[in-house]
C-alpha cells in the first residue's frame, strides 16, 4: 500500500491525483463542473454531478497505476463554504448545492448586522457576517422548503460542506463528519473550542442535529464502499482547499504566508496556536488541527482571480485559452492605464461589500484586448496587496514575509512578476504547483504512516523560481493609489433595487 489518492473537489472542476511513496504524481484525471446561475448573484452546483464526477475521476486516476489494495489512504480537499442539505434515508439533496460565491443571503446578513449580532458572530467564529459563509445558506434552504427544519431537528435532513457530502457518499452513509478547517468556514463553529456554537445555531434556527461531527484534519473518516473502486480504501485526511494549500506549501511556522490563485484568491498567514483578531476585516480561521490542537491563521479572501481570465475568454472572447493572457498583457500600450475592479459577485476582504459590482476605469478609444489582459492580471495583484497591507497592520509577524504562491495563475511568469512588483516583496513558486492536492495527500499519507511528519515534509519543499520586485517604490505607490481610488469609485455606485 504505497500510493495515496487525493480528491480535489473545486469550484470549476473535480480532480483526482494519485501519488506514489515519494510524493510524486503518477496519474490524474479531471472533469469540469456545470455552473448554474438561476438569478443574478446566485451560483449553484448539482450535488449529484459533484458526486458522480468524484467517482469517475477517481476511477480514471487509478485505472492505469493502482488498485484499491495499493492505496494506503484518501485525502479530500474541497471548495469551502458551499452547502449541501440532503435526506438521510435517500441521500437525495434538498436543493442544489449553494456555492460559496452565491450572494442571495446578503439581505439576511444585513438584517443580522442591523440586529447587532455581528460582534458576537465574529468573536465566536472569527468571521464576518457575509453571504460567503455557509450558515445563512443553510438557513435559506430551511426557510425555503417547508418542513425541512422540523425534519432536520429529527436528524432526517443532514448538512455538509462538500467534503462531508463526499465522505458520506463514499462510506455509504456510515460517516457524517467534517474536519476542523471546513467547520471553521461555516460561521457556526466556535474556533477556540473547536465545537459547534449552540448560540449561533439558535440565532439562525439551524437544528444542531443536522451538523456533522468535527474531527482532526488527519483522522479516520471511514472506508469507501467496496463497489466504488474494487475494494475498500481508507479515508484518512480532509481539509478545505485553502488550508490544504497551506499544508502543501509547508507553512507550518508562524509568519509563513501562502496565496492560492484559483477561481478566487486566498491568502493565509500562519499565526500560531492563538487566534489573532483582525482589526482590518480579515478573517480568523483554523489553519489545521492535529491531535485536537488547533493552529490558526489570518485569511484574506478575494472572490475573483482566475475567474477574471475566464471572463476575458468566455464572455468577452478576447482570448481562446487562459495561457494566452500573459503574452497578450505584455503587448499592452504602456501609455494606457486601464483599471478593472472585478467585483462580479461583490468585493471580499478587506472591503466585504456584497453590493459592489465590477467597473472599468481609464478606457480610451485605443483600449483593446492587450490592455484588458494587463488590467486583469494587475487587478489580481492589487487585490493581493490589499490583503498584504491588512495582514501587516494586524500582525507584526507578517512583516518581511515571502509570499508562497500556487494555483493555476501562478504558472504565469508575467502574472507572478507583476505580483512581486506591486507587492514590493519576493514571490516564491514551488516546484510542485499542485499544492492543494499535495496538502490533502500529505494528510492521508502522514496518517497512514508512509509519508513524513511536518518537519520532514517541510524539508522537502523546494522553490522552482523566486520573483523579485523590479519596479521602484514611487511607481508602485502611484499605481496602488490609483487602484484604491478605482475601488472607492466602484463602491460609490448604489445597486438598483
Amino acid at each position: 500500500m504505497s500510493h495515496i489518492l487525493a480528491i480535489d473537489q473545486g469550484t470549476t472542476s473535480t480532480r483526482a491525483l494519485l501519488f506514489d511513496a515519494d510524493m510524486q504524481v503518477q496519474d490524474s484525471a479531471q472533469e469540469e463542473l456545470t455552473q448554474h446561475y438561476p438569478n443574478s448573484g446566485w451560483v449553484e452546483h448539482d450535488a449529484e454531478e459533484i458526486w458522480q464526477s468524484t467517482v469517475q475521476v477517481t476511477r480514471a486516476a487509478m485505472s492505469q497505476v493502482a488498485t484499491a489494495a495499493d492505496i494506503a489512504g484518501i485525502g479530500i480537499t474541497n471548495q469551502r463554504e458551499t452547502v449541501v442539505l440532503w435526506e438521510k434515508d435517500t441521500g437525495k439533496p434538498v436543493h442544489n448545492a449553494i456555492v460559496w460565491q452565491d450572494r442571495r443571503t446578503a439581505r439576511m446578513c444585513d438584517a443580522l448586522r442591523d440586529g447587532g449580532h455581528e460582534a458576537m458572530v465574529t468573536e465566536v467564529t472569527g468571521l464576518l457576517l457575509d453571504p460567503y459563509f455557509s450558515a445563512t445558506k443553510i438557513k435559506w434552504i430551511l426557510d425555503t422548503y417547508p418542513g425541512t427544519r422540523a425534519r432536520a431537528a429529527k436528524g432526517e435532513i443532514l448538512f455538509g460542506t462538500i467534503e462531508t457530502w463526499l465522505i458520506w457518499r463514499l462510506t455509504g452513509g456510515k460517516v457524517h463528519a467534517t474536519d476542523a478547517t471546513n467547520a471553521s468556514r461555516t460561521m457556526l463553529c466556535d474556533i477556540r473550542s473547536g465545537t459547534w456554537s449552540a448560540e449561533i445555531c439558535a440565532l439562525l434556527e439551524i437544528p444542531m442535529e443536522m451538523l456533522p461531527e468535527i474531527r482532526d484534519c488527519a483522522d479516520d473518516f471511514g472506508t469507501t464502499e467496496d463497489r466504488l473502486f474494487g475494494g475498500p480504501i481508507a479515508i484518512r485526511g480532509s481539509a478545505g482547499d485553502q488550508q490544504a494549500a497551506t499544508l502543501g506549501q509547508a507553512c507550518f511556522s508562524p509568519g509563513m504566508l501562502k496565496s492560492t490563485y484559483g477561481t478566487g484568491c486566498f491568502a493565509l498567514l500562519n499565526t500560531g496556536t492563538e487566534p489573532v483578531a483582525s482589526q482590518n476585516r480579515l478573517l480568523t480561521t483554523i489553519a489545521y488541527q492535529f491531535g485536537g490542537k488547533r493552529t490558526y491563521a489570518l485569511e484574506g479572501s478575494i472572490f475573483i482571480a482566475g475567474a477574471i481570465v475566464q471572463w476575458l475568454r468566455d464572455e468577452l472572447g478576447m482570448i481562446e485559452r487562459a495561457e494566452e493572457i500573459g503574452p497578450l498583457a505584455q503587448q499592452a500600450d504602456p501609455a494606457q492605464d486601464l483599471v478593472v475592479v472585478p467585483a462580479f459577485t461583490g468585493l471580499g476582504a478587506p472591503y466585504w461589500d456584497p453590493d459592489c459590482r465590477g467597473a472599468i476605469f481609464g478606457l480610451s478609444r485605443n483600449s483593446g484586448p492587450a490592455e484588458f489582459a494587463r488590467a486583469a492580471l494587475e487587478a489580481v495583484a492589487f487585490q493581493t496587496r490589499d490583503l498584504w497591507e491588512a495582514m501587516q497592520a494586524d500582525w507584526q509577524g507578517a512583516r518581511e514575509t515571502v509570499l508562497r504562491v500556487d494555483g493555476g495563475m501562478s504558472v504565469s511568469d508575467v502574472a507572478m512578476q507583476g505580483l512581486a512588483d506591486i507587492l514590493g516583496a519576493p514571490v516564491d513558486r514551488p516546484v510542485l504547483p499542485e499544492t492543494t492536492a499535495l496538502g490533502a495527500a500529505w494528510l492521508a499519507g502522514m496518517q497512514a504512516g508512509i509519508w513524513p511528519d511536518q518537519e520532514g515534509f517541510a524539508a522537502r519543499w523546494q522553490v522552482e523560481r523566486q520573483f523579485t520586485p523590479q519596479s521602484d517604490e514611487s511607481q508602485r505607490a502611484a499605481r496602488y493609489a490609483r487602484w484604491q481610488k478605482a475601488v472607492a469609485a466602484a463602491q460609490s455606485v448604489p445597486p438598483l433595487d
